[in-house]
This record gives C-alpha cells, sequence and structure tokens, in this order.
C-alpha cells in the first residue's frame, strides 16, 4: 500500500460506493491512493481508515466482528487518524443511552 493510504472498510454494510467515490474525487491530483478493502491487513496498513455506516447499528456491528475486521478497526482508530461516517462513527462508542 501506498505511503499515503485510505482504507474504507468493507464489512457487508455501509455505504461504500458514495463514499469511495467521494474520497476519490477530493484524492485527485495528489499521491493518496483510496481502496475498498475486507482485508484486515489492508486495514492495518492503511495511513488512514474511513468506516462507513448504513442500517441498523446491532446489524452493522454483527457484520463488523463477523466479516473479521473488527480488531482492525479499532486498532486503527486508536493509532490512525479514523474516520467514521454516519453510523460508522458510533459503532466506536462503548455505549449510548
Amino acid at each position: 500500500m501506498s505511503p499515503n493510504s485510505v482504507a474504507v472498510v468493507d464489512y457487508g454494510m455501509g455505504n461504500l460506493r458514495s463514499v469511495s467515490q467521494a474520497l476519490t474525487h477530493v484524492a485527485q491530483g495528489t499521491d493518496f491512493q483510496v481502496i475498498v478493502t475486507a482485508k484486515v491487513q489492508d486495514v492495518l496498513d492503511a495511513d488512514r481508515v474511513v468506516l462507513p455506516g448504513q442500517g441498523h447499528m446491532g446489524d452493522c456491528m454483527r457484520e463488523l466482528a463477523a466479516s473479521g475486521l473488527l480488531d482492525a478497526v479499532l486498532h486503527a482508530a486508536a493509532n490512525n487518524p479514523l474516520f467514521g461516517v454516519c453510523v460508522g462513527m458510533q459503532m466506536l462508542i462503548d455505549r449510548s443511552e
């Protein structure tokens, strides 16, 4: 992966197409590489991570855990810039009322 990589996490849910198209548009003319990925290593290797979300929180969390990407996303949130879109940002909180 390039030194300026942005991984859009594909865990089976989320608005991947609109998020990746927006990032690709913004990255035009730069050396940023935007990839949509379901691979743990890609998420761990990326300089920046985007976690899209769309739908029901419980369903999104279940799919993220089932995809095997949950630990990689949490690692990215603790160590790299991470941008959660819609439910993607809410998925990173410990609890809510």
